[in-house]
């Protein structure tokens, strides 16, 4: 490698290593905050005035749910494009992007943290939050659109070089991930932009409740599919290469992320299923594509399945439990994938309980919903993201990996910690246990009485994920700081397998499907929204309960 393209990759490796560690931050004070907040709960320690449950429930949930995940997916989604499509670039883009996420996510953790914004993360209207919590939260949007822009201007690039080429599968994955999250953060960002910071000004008498929770829940759903997608572009592009295998088929993995695309965005109101300003035509709607939504997962469990298969049978191992062994658990990027991969299973059955109307009406208002949450976004999401920042950060770096056996009981620490907290949580909603709520005592009465031993065990899951992200923190600054050094080491992704058959084109593309996205979801939308906008009804003044 010459000089000036090692300077380059060094370059390149710096603004990939901002996103990844401010990431990492946000990850730790979130599952610091996810501590008091089990403690809390179960009555184990008592939230003083000062900084209530609400406000370490909002912090939580904000570090946690948006801004760890989304700096880790801008940061391996931009390491991807810049390894697949190697080119002289600027990196002016990417460092605008990660300036503007940073800012806003200072100013949101600010008002948070003063009290001026114990609104949730999913922070909708009839609760009213500081106007600059909200404009916080817009920048933290519209740095992640920078992103996008640059990840899109180098998969432009790539077309105009390289015709009749397919675009690397890496880069294809990263921008129909932002593709997709393009189109769903549409949403959020009409409702902060033109309703909520106007009202929270005071610039308004109210505001339609209804519809500005039609706009966030537009936004809120695709979030866990933008998890879900940043999860998979790992999944199908750099976990073959942990155990020497090779991607199934490159046309299942294009069709994959094309069908998250289409079908992310119009399911929204399957979250909305209690709210009476809906017609029921279109929640019947949005539960048949929610439904549609699961087949990509499915496609993802039988590819990535028999890529481990695939190898196995190099090996002479042959079965499914004989797969199993074969793969590198020792391996602690692996090993947390790997559970992550079987968090997701749990993760995915309890979506189809949420998806179905008649059985949503029994757990909605329970803390079940909060144990599902967890177990998708704590258990595919942040697991493999975790996993693949022990890949990612030597790569970065040029430094070995601080403590392999650290990280492999970090992983198998969270996923035992997720496990006990998710399955605690579940079992307690079923006994009607409800969530976002402070204090479950009701005065001593004989039902809460049997939630008691349930919220002391999700306390103890909570505080084995503390002890994991302790110690996932120590390994990341480790090798940042402490490790030796050894020479940079080049990315590989994974190559299709010889039985994998050609790619077709429609399959290689990205700007047509979007449209198609685009279109779906304003046909599953426009109704619901003209019926919304036509019976206003009355506008609410808002609310601080804190």
């Amino acid at each position: 490698m010459s000089l000036a393209a090692e300077r380059s990759l060094r370059a390149e490796n710096r603004l990939v290593i901002a996103h990844v560690y401010a990431g990492t931050v946000a990850f730790v004070l979130g599952a610091l905050f996810g501590l008091l907040q089990a403690f809390s709960r179960a009555d184990a320690i008592s939230a003083p005035p000062w900084f209530d449950y609400y406000r370490i429930l909002t912090t939580h949930g904000v570090l946690m749910a948006l801004v760890f995940t989304t700096f880790f997916i801008t940061g391996l989604s931009t390491f991807v494009t810049y390894r697949s499509i190697p080119r002289e670039r600027s990196l002016a883009l990417g460092w605008i992007g990660w300036v503007v996420m940073l800012v806003g996510t200072l100013m949101a953790a600010y008002e948070i943290l003063a009290g001026n914004a114990t609104v949730l993360y999913t922070f909708y209207a009839p609760l009213k939050a500081s106007p600059w919590f909200y404009i916080g939260a817009a920048l933290l949007v519209v740095g992640t659109w920078v992103v996008a822009t640059d990840i899109f201007a180098n998969v432009i690039w790539w077309r105009r070089n390289h015709r009749g080429e397919k675009l690397p599968l890496p880069a294809f994955c990263a921008a129909t991930t932002f593709l997709m999250w393009w189109i769903a953060t549409l949403g959020v960002a009409t409702e902060v932009l033109v309703f909520l910071v106007p009202w929270s000004f005071g610039w308004t008498s109210g505001i339609n409740v209804m519809l500005s929770r039609l706009l966030f829940w537009y936004f809120g759903h695709p979030l866990v599919y933008f998890w879900i997608m940043g999860a998979y572009i790992a999944w199908y592009n750099i976990v073959p290469t942990y155990y020497k295998g090779k991607l199934f088929s490159d046309s299942l993995t294009r069709l994959t992320f094309i069908m998250l695309l289409l079908l992310s965005t119009p399911v929204g109101i399957h979250h909305q299923f209690m709210e009476p300003g809906i017609a029921d035509r279109w929640k019947m709607l949005h539960t048949v594509l929610t439904y549609g939504v699961a087949v990509p997962s499915f496609l993802t469990a039988f590819a990535i399945f028999a890529s481990f298969e695939l190898k196995a049978r190099t090996l002479g191992k042959f079965g499914f439990w004989a797969t199993a062994r074969s793969l590198p658990w020792d391996n602690p990027a692996f090993a947390a994938t790997g559970y992550a991969m079987l968090l997701f299973i749990l993760g995915g059955f309890g979506g189809l309980v949420n998806a179905s109307y008649n059985m949503d009406m029994l757990v909605h208002n329970t803390i079940w919903i909060v144990g599902h949450f967890h177990v998708t976004v704590g258990g595919p999401a942040a697991l493999t993201f975790l996993g693949t920042a022990y890949w990612m950060i030597p790569k970065l770096t040029g430094r070995e990996l601080w403590s392999k056996s650290w990280a492999l009981w970090q992983a198998r620490l969270w996923f035992v910690g997720m496990l006990v907290m998710s399955m605690a949580m579940h079992l307690v909603g079923l006994l009607g246990e409800p969530r976002r709520t402070a204090s479950v005592d009701y005065l001593g009465t004989g039902i809460a009485q049997t939630w008691a031993p349930y919220n002391l065990m999700a306390a103890a899951g909570g505080t084995i994920l503390f002890v994991s992200a302790m110690m996932f923190a120590v390994v990341a600054i480790g090798t940042l700081v402490a490790n030796r050094k050894t020479q940079p080491m080049d990315a590989e992704f994974s190559e299709p397998s010889e039985i994998s058959g050609p790619t077709p084109r429609s399959l290689d593309t990205i700007w047509r499907w979007g449209v198609v996205a685009l279109v779906l979801a304003l046909l599953a939308y426009a109704g619901p929204l003209a019926e919304l906008i036509h019976n206003p009804g009355y506008l609410a003044p808002g609310m601080r309960t804190w």
